[in-house]
């Protein structure tokens, strides 16, 4: 291809571009205004995207309270652990079960179990530490399990508003002979998308705040389980002897 060819086809291209960018911006130009504000979608999404706002209310404070109180400082707090440790070193066990009854936690409770069998063999008292920690565990896994369940309640409100607003479209059809104008089923229609993207715009973050939870609760519980078994390690050793 000689240089002339080429230049000839470029110019033919850049006229084919900068054609086709006017008709695209004259189509713009002719299409409605189709923006929409905060105010219309809440009213457009009815009774069901009112009860899934409120989901999402709900959903936010479990969250920030699991935030605030699913954290190993909570759960088995620095100052407690070296106090027990401690009570352990004087053999002070009695002050120690008293010391965890006043400050009741995952830890505290645990440790408190352990010590009620503290006159039996050790495997008898490694037993009453798993089935502590057992319970600790499945509470903790239960608490979080609040947040799967409202991520399906948001999802399965989404797809009932769908549901609603696509019967109320085909009503408008069958009222209508089939003759309705697109306009008649834009009410049902939007009611339905938008109970939907409520629906997801709620369980999508719950969701992933479920998995973030539960994996520190898991964490949270193995970190817990470690500094127990090496604090009672001394019971262990004992019986060893």
């Amino acid at each position: 291809m000689t240089l002339k060819k080429l230049a000839s086809s470029m110019l033919t291209l850049a006229a084919l571009v900068a054609v086709s960018g006017l008709a695209f911006a004259q189509e713009a130009a002719k299409a409605p205004d189709v923006s929409f504000s905060i105010s219309e979608i809440l009213r457009d999404g009815g009774t069901i995207g009112h009860f899934i706002l409120v989901v999402s209310v709900v959903a936010l404070g479990v969250s920030i309270d699991f935030a605030v109180n699913i954290r190993r400082i909570k759960l088995c707090p620095p100052e407690i652990v070296e106090e027990v440790e401690a009570l352990f070193e004087a053999g002070d066990y009695q002050e120690a079960v008293d010391l965890c009854e006043a400050e009741p936690g995952m830890f505290t409770n645990i440790v408190a179990a352990g010590l009620s069998k503290v006159n039996h063999d050790f495997a008898v008292m490694e037993q009453a530490l798993a089935e502590a920690s057992e319970e600790e565990s499945v509470k903790l896994h239960t608490k979080v399990g609040w947040l799967s369940f409202i991520a399906s309640v948001a999802t399965m409100l989404g797809l009932l508003g769908t549901i609603q607003g696509m019967i109320v479209a085909f009503k408008t059809i069958a009222a209508t002979k089939g003759q309705a104008d697109p306009s008649m089923l834009s009410g049902g229609i939007s009611a339905a998308l938008i109970t939907t993207l409520y629906g997801l715009c709620v369980a999508i973050p719950v969701s992933f705040a479920f998995v973030v939870f539960r994996n520190r609760v898991i964490k949270t519980t193995m970190e817990v389980g470690t500094i127990i078994e090496e604090l009672f390690e001394r019971f262990r050793t004992k019986a060893a002897a």
